[in-house]
């Protein structure tokens, strides 16, 4: 049993390329840290020796896994039937405006969606449960 409560995972598509598993990482987190905020995401104030403050980082540990599309959409599923808070990036999301972005994203069925990643937060033993077969990214 983790001295957490809720456990943070991000899961990212092997398959893609490093920019753009971190562009996509990097959209997820600002939305997700947003909705669930800073009290329950434990973002805490590191100082340094010389008083300088490093400010916002969580306390619970954020660990990267990979995985392709296909198994991210599997987990993504698990998430909405688990009741698993989750937020998830994909390639209708990544050319052009956000305008564009939006109106590819409606006109693309979600099998057909490729996945670049999916982040979860919840209670520490289900998160685990769902993660623990995927690997940790290279």
């Amino acid at each position: 049993m983790s001295q957490f409560q809720n456990k943070l995972v991000a899961v990212m598509n092997e398959k893609m390329p490093a920019g753009a598993v971190m562009n996509a990482l990097a959209h997820m987190c600002i939305g997700f840290g947003a909705d669930i905020g800073k009290e329950a995401l434990r973002l805490t104030n590191y100082k340094d020796a010389d008083g300088g403050n490093h400010p916002n980082i969580s306390e619970i540990p954020f660990i990267i896994l990979e995985a392709n599309s296909n198994k991210i959409r599997g987990l993504r599923q698990a998430a909405i039937e688990q009741g698993i808070a989750f937020v998830d990036f994909t390639h209708t999301m990544r050319e052009g405006s956000f305008e564009e972005q939006l109106k590819r994203s409606s006109e693309t069925h979600e099998q057909d969606l490729t996945y670049f990643g999916i982040v979860l937060f919840g209670e520490w033993e289900k998160v685990t449960a769902m993660t623990k077969k995927f690997s940790l990214m290279k």
